[in-house]
């Protein structure tokens, strides 16, 4: 039989760490790139035209 390497093996603590450390980073990347006010200021006041005027 095979014996198994525990080498790449981490506790739960770490584990639990890592993934907060993953949200965090996701929810500053996502507030940062839909912040609605940021995309406001930087959009044109009317970007496709009025088909009908």
């Amino acid at each position: 039989m095979k014996k198994e390497n525990n080498t790449d093996k981490i506790t739960r603590k770490e584990a639990i760490s890592k993934m907060g450390k993953y949200a965090a980073l996701t929810a500053v990347g996502t507030f940062v790139i839909l912040n609605p006010l940021k995309a406001q200021t930087s959009s044109a006041p009317n970007p496709g035209g009025d088909p009908f005027s």
